[in-house]
Order: structure tokens, then C-alpha cells, then sequence
């Protein structure tokens, strides 16, 4: 059997993306086969396609880290599914395609108030913010958190799950228009790098003490902010390298305020890790998210052969929350 999907021969710059039809994905014990409505795009993906993230061991080579549409398949031992079913998934790869093969773990149901391209934006950005805020830092009520990138798909899914869970939330964004907007969805303040001091702002927030953790795309170039925005015993961590790999770094201060720097990826974590916080955020939030109490924020939609468009537009951070290729 053949599918469309996204595909590029060698890496590059947007140009490289074109569709074409290639082989639908095998289905293993404990897969669920989704017909993908709606796929999401992140910038991990942008870095794939230059040659610069490859994907883990055993994962599909195509781009995109999420997907939702419909169950046509369920594998053996798979359990509590079946075909017709509405499903959004958190892919290793592959989302950019008419099928995916994805383990049963790694899906969650599409709540009945979420269209396919609102559900396609949920599981790569939320899960990342749940597994780095909620289950390694152990963000609880009552604490503070500085965010950067607000008006990014980690952004605006970090700015709901903290107000939900009874904290409050200082971010970043790059204008004034996406300050306002990330107020407008819950920011208690927002700090636009460009002209402000989000060291200052996020200490403000938390009574003069400093955030208790940090989640940072950043790297190198927030380093030493990030670690003078924290309090001590707080936490910084690293999701991202945008603002460089490499930089000089005081141990002492680590030492002497007991700061926990942590890098934390999610997309080469074992399908049981991933199934088990699947598990967890349905447990958490999941009620939040049928009720509309927590949503994706869809910027735009875009056609499956427009990827290199959607690629152009997140490079540029010419959007705000998450940008979606309609596949079918």
C-alpha cells in the first residue's frame, strides 16, 4: 500500500520539501493505524530537514512529531480502541503523511469539542510542558514559573497548564502584540525580550525570591539570566538550543543556591515512558482539556504541499501558538 506524505532527498532549506507517494508504515503488535487528518508543526522538524535532529532508532524518517484522525487499524494486544475512533498522537516521526503507525501508548482520545486541526496541536506541546514542568520539576500550586518563547505552541500550552494547576507564569515573546496576546490567555506577566528585563519581571512575579523553575528553549545565550530568575533549591530546565550550545557557566552558583540545571528531551524516550505519561496528563488534565478549560492555539492552517511555507512562517516566529498542515 502507498500514501502521500512530505518527503525531501537531501537536507536543506525549505525548498528541499515535496510531496510524494511512498510506503504506508508497517503495522506492529500494539500499534494503532491512524488515517491523519491534521499534523502539527514543530521546530524540531525544521531542524530535521537540515540535516540537524535525525530521528531516534527505528523511527520513521518523515517529519512531524503529531497527528490526529482516524483509528483504521488496531494491532494485536491492543486494547480499549477501535477503528473509527478519534485519536491524536505523539509520533517519534511521521506525522507529515496520510498514515501513521504509532503505539497505542502514545495516543490519547480527541475530545468531542476538538476539530482534527485544534487536536493535531496538542500532544507534541502539552506533553512536553506536562513532563518538564509537572513530572520533573514538580511544579505544584502556588509556584512560579518563567516560560520563554510565550507565544510559541510550548508557550501558550505552558501559560494554560500552570494557571490551571494554580501557579502563575512569567514568559517571553518577541513584540508587544505577543505579550498583549499571551496576557490575554493567562500570562500574569509577559516580558518582551527585545526591550525588556525578564530576570527583574519573573523575580517580581515571585515575591523578590525568583522562579522556582525555568523552561528554556534558549540555552547559551539565557544561561546566566535564567539562573540569576531562579530561586534557591529552584530548577532550570533545558528543552532547546535556539540561542546557541556552549557557554561558561559559575558551578558555585549551582552549588550555593542548590540549582537543578536538567536537560530534558522527549521524542527518543522509550514507548513505555511516553505511555506513561500519556497516562498521567489524560489523569491530570484531561478533564481541563475536554472542558475547554486548557485548548491548543491554532495560528494557522495550511495544506499538506504548502509544508515549506509552514516551515518559512515558524522560522521567521511569525505566529502564535501552533501551526497545522491539513493532510486529509
Amino acid at each position: 500500500m502507498f500514501m502521500k506524505a512530505v518527503v525531501y532527498d537531501e537536507p536543506g532549506d525549505e525548498s528541499v520539501l515535496r510531496v510524494a507517494e511512498v510506503a504506508s508504515p508497517e503495522l506492529e503488535s500494539g500499534d494503532l493505524r491512524i488515517r491523519v487528518a491534521a499534523a502539527a508543526v514543530n521546530r524540531a522538524d525544521l531542524l530535521q530537514r537540515q540535516g540537524l535532529y535525525p530521528p531516534p532508532p527505528g523511527a520513521s524518517p518523515i517529519l512531524g512529531l503529531e497527528c490526529s484522525g482516524e483509528v483504521i487499524e488496531v494491532g494485536g494486544g491492543v486494547e480499549g480502541w477501535a477503528p473509527g475512533d478519534r485519536a491524536m498522537a505523539l509520533l517519534s516521526g511521521g506525522g507529515y503523511a496520510e498514515e501513521v503507525a504509532v503505539p497505542a501508548g502514545s495516543a490519547l482520545r480527541v475530545p468531542d469539542r476538538l476539530g482534527w486541526e485544534e487536536a493535531a496541536a496538542v500532544p507534541e506541546v502539552f506533553l512536553t510542558v506536562f513532563l518538564n514542568l509537572f513530572q520533573i520539576a514538580g511544579f505544584a500550586e502556588g509556584q512560579a514559573a518563567l516560560v520563554h518563547g510565550g507565544g510559541s505552541g510550548i508557550g501558550t500550552a505552558a501559560i494554560q497548564l500552570v494557571k490551571a494547576a494554580g501557579g502563575v507564569i512569567a514568559v517571553t515573546a518577541g513584540s508587544d502584540e505577543k505579550c498583549r496576546r499571551c496576557r490575554e490567555l493567562g500570562a500574569d506577566v509577559a516580558v518582551n525580550y527585545r526591550s525588556g528585563d525578564f530576570v527583574a519581571e519573573a523575580r517580581d512575579l515571585a515575591g523578590g525570591d525568583g522562579v522556582d523553575v525555568v523552561l528554556d528553549s534558549i540555552g547559551a545565550e539565557y544561561l546566566e539570566r535564567n539562573l540569576a530568575a531562579l530561586r534557591t533549591g529552584g530548577s532550570l530546565i533545558l528543552i532547546g538550543l535556539m540561542g546557541g550550545a556552549r557557554a561558561e557557566l559559575n558551578l558555585a552558583s549551582l552549588l550555593t543556591r542548590r540549582i537543578q540545571l536538567i536537560g530534558s528531551t522527549l521524542r527518543a524516550r522509550p514507548a513505555e515512558e511516553k505511555a506513561e505519561l500519556t497516562a498521567a496528563f489524560s489523569r491530570r488534565f484531561g478533564d481541563a482539556l475536554a472542558g475547554g478549560q486548557v485548548h491548543p492555539v491554532v495560528d494557522r492552517v495550511l495544506p499538506l504541499d504548502r509544508a515549506a511555507e509552514a516551515h518559512r512562517v515558524m522560522k521567521a516566529s511569525q505566529h502564535f501558538g501552533k501551526i497545522v498542515l491539513q493532510v486529509s
